[in-house]
């Protein structure tokens, strides 16, 4: 039988070895957790932290999940608000922004005497705005304008046959999540141009009236999968070539990089889809 009692002076040598082994392990994790904050920045000169993206496509029972999820605290790009804003800043000063019933969730439909629909896939936009300067906290009380074109590729106001309409265009609050919801249908894809929705962000609705208020103009992309599968049905035929045609890569807006307005889709064209995005402003 032997004995595993080696003294005193044995067991005193073996907790100093451990005590050295583990001091040199943390060491080797703190190094480790130095290399990666390194590797963590990027993106746009003006965020104020670093944006993490993960990219899925999920398929369960014939609803599809698609796009890219961002955890992130960075100032959404700045875009242009195109020629059909509506918000008074050009088309002789016509603006839906100044006319009564504009603050509303449901804007497939005109208003304020007009009474044409938007028909297409049903689309429900979620858009959370955030402080980029106030650790993303959410904003509350703000308004957030959206406009864009039918299934057909059309402004109203603006494109012909629609000069008297006004549907598409609608302004929400933005609840204690900071959240504006809003309920349209899915956009054409015109010639020469990637799907999208206009963005116009407010610091109220009481101030949501012109676009001389304004604090931020941009765009929400849509995810190409989801896309193929919208303009494969009834309505949208249209947008079949002009979408086979474009990309991001050569769109005129969404060229420089689209990771923070590239929504995130859940849904299927028979029920219609819903799309998130995080809107970074810097307040």
């Amino acid at each position: 039988m032997h004995s595993h009692d080696h003294g005193l002076a044995h067991d005193l040598k073996a907790l100093d070895a451990i005590a050295h082994r583990r001091k040199a392990l943390g060491l080797l994790a703190g190094l480790g957790a130095i290399g990666l904050l390194g590797c963590g920045g990027g993106g746009d000169s003006s965020s104020s932290s670093t944006t993490t993206t993960t990219t899925t496509t999920t398929t369960t029972g014939g609803s599809t999940t698609s796009g890219t999820t961002s955890s992130s605290c960075s100032v959404i790009p700045e875009e242009t608000a195109g020629p059909y804003p509506g918000d008074g800043s050009n088309n002789n000063g016509l603006s839906a922004l100044a006319l009564s019933g504009i603050v509303r969730s449901d804007i497939r439909s005109s208003f304020a005497g007009a009474s044409g629909v938007a028909d297409g896939v049903p689309l429900t936009v979620n858009l959370t705005l955030v402080n980029t300067n106030g650790s993303c906290a959410d904003l509350s009380g703000y308004a957030i304008y959206i406009w864009h074109c039918d299934r057909l590729g059309r402004y109203s106001m603006y494109s012909s046959g629609v000069t008297a309409e006004n549907y598409l265009r609608g302004v929400q609050a933005t609840d204690s999540s900071g959240v504006a919801s809003f309920t349209t249908i899915f956009p054409a894809c015109y010639s020469g141009r990637m799907p999208h929705i206009h963005i116009e962000v407010y610091r109220s609705t009481t101030t949501a009236t012109s676009y001389t208020n304004k604090l931020k103009t941009t765009q929400l992309a849509f995810p190409e999968d989801v896309c193929t599968k919208v303009y494969a049905t009834s309505g949208y035929s249209a947008s079949v070539s002009n979408f086979n045609s474009i990309s991001f890569s050569t769109d005129n807006v969404f060229s420089d990089g689209v990771t923070l307005q590239l929504a995130t889709l859940t849904g299927n064209v028979t029920d219609g889809y819903v799309a998130a995005l995080t809107v970074g402003i810097a307040v």
